[in-house]
């Protein structure tokens, strides 16, 4: 069974989505699919504690609708919503992992002195 505070909270993000897309200069179908998008990463991520999946779920919306865009032309898609979603999807995932890779990274290969040419 869900707490009421996290679904009091979800339905409050779900309703500030909503009424964001009505704003001029705003992409509805953008913002709702990257909401979907996201709300499907902090679904499936039952591990993390509340607090870390709110953040997820806003950083993958932002995610999401920024990078709609690019999603939609690399894939020659045609709905906003869709390339939205498959970006809000990913976001979270992909920038963990890129995360994690750059802290196996030796900064110690940048000096001058060690370069292999």
């Amino acid at each position: 069974m869900t707490e009421p505070t996290s679904t009091g909270s979800l339905i409050a993000l779900a309703t500030s989505v909503g009424l964001a897309s009505l704003l001029p200069g705003i992409d509805g179908d953008a913002l709702i699919g990257a909401f979907a998008g996201a709300t499907l990463f902090v679904v499936s991520a039952k591990d993390l504690p509340l607090w870390k999946r709110l953040v997820y779920l806003a950083i993958s919306v932002v995610g999401g609708y920024l990078g709609g865009s690019e999603v939609m032309r690399k894939l020659a898609l045609e709905s906003s919503g869709l390339a939205a979603f498959f970006s809000a999807a990913c976001v979270i995932t992909i920038t963990l992992a890129l995360i994690e890779g750059s802290a196996s990274f030796a900064l110690s290969r940048l000096r001058r002195g060690d370069r292999n040419e």
